[in-house]
């Protein structure tokens, strides 16, 4: 009798240190057994050994992963959408192109006279315009000669020639003070007719006709006002 006692203390006592043992080893949460190193201890087929106080909520990652809650994946914060450049703001287009007259379209030889034909074309291509394009402040107007004859005299014919653009616009209905004229003589050729042959006179008329594109008016803006809006 005495030998069984002694038998069931040792066994009781042998129960008490393994349990105090696999407590002492268990992790924070007592869940699952683990050895001395803190590893948790799993069977051949490596599952976890339980402890009896383990419940669902207490289940790992590593040793119940079908019961552990997944996280939701994280969704990329969407990136606000790039700013949308303001439109650039174009300047103001030009009212029109500066406009170059040929002289043989407006004056004859050595004449400061408007034929027919050239008042036609400053009515289509200056006159229309000025009156479309109000914000226009002013307009250049400036003459030129070909090279046959001095300087001095071709200075004052194309300042003449100027003029006489002036005047037309005016009784067109242009505002003088719109209007500004400028007389550049034979400078600035288009044409230099250097092949042709005799003399430079009006006499020569292959040099006076390979000379025509010189003798012309250029009708161009001066300055722009912006538009009143």
């Amino acid at each position: 009798m005495k030998t069984s006692r002694l038998l069931l203390g040792m066994l009781a006592m042998a129960s008490l240190t393994t349990a105090g043992v696999a407590a002492a080893d268990e992790p924070g949460n007592g869940a699952y057994l683990t050895d001395s190193s803190g590893k948790v201890v799993k069977s051949g087929t490596g599952l976890c050994w339980r402890t009896g106080a383990w419940t669902p909520a207490m289940a790992s990652a590593e040793c119940d992963p079908d019961l552990v809650k997944k996280e939701a994946p994280k969704v990329a914060a969407a990136e606000p959408p790039a700013p949308v450049p303001a439109p650039a703001v174009a300047p103001d287009a030009p009212a029109f192109v500066p406009i170059a007259l040929r002289a043989e379209a407006l004056f004859g030889f050595d004449k400061a006279v408007i034929r027919p034909g050239g008042k036609q074309k400053l009515d289509e291509e200056v006159v229309a315009k000025m009156k479309e394009y109000p914000q226009v402040e002013r307009v250049r107007v400036t003459g030129y000669t070909d090279r046959i004859g001095s300087s001095a005299y071709n200075q004052k014919l194309s300042q003449r020639r100027a003029d006489a653009v002036k005047d037309y616009l005016v009784g067109q209905g242009v505002a003088a003070g719109r209007i500004e004229t400028a007389a550049k003589g034979e400078a600035d050729p288009v044409v230099s007719c250097a092949k042709v042959k005799g003399k430079a006179n009006g006499k020569n008329r292959k040099l006076v006709e390979c000379l025509q594109p010189n003798r012309r008016i250029m009708v161009e803006i001066e300055t722009q006002r912006p538009v009143q809006r």
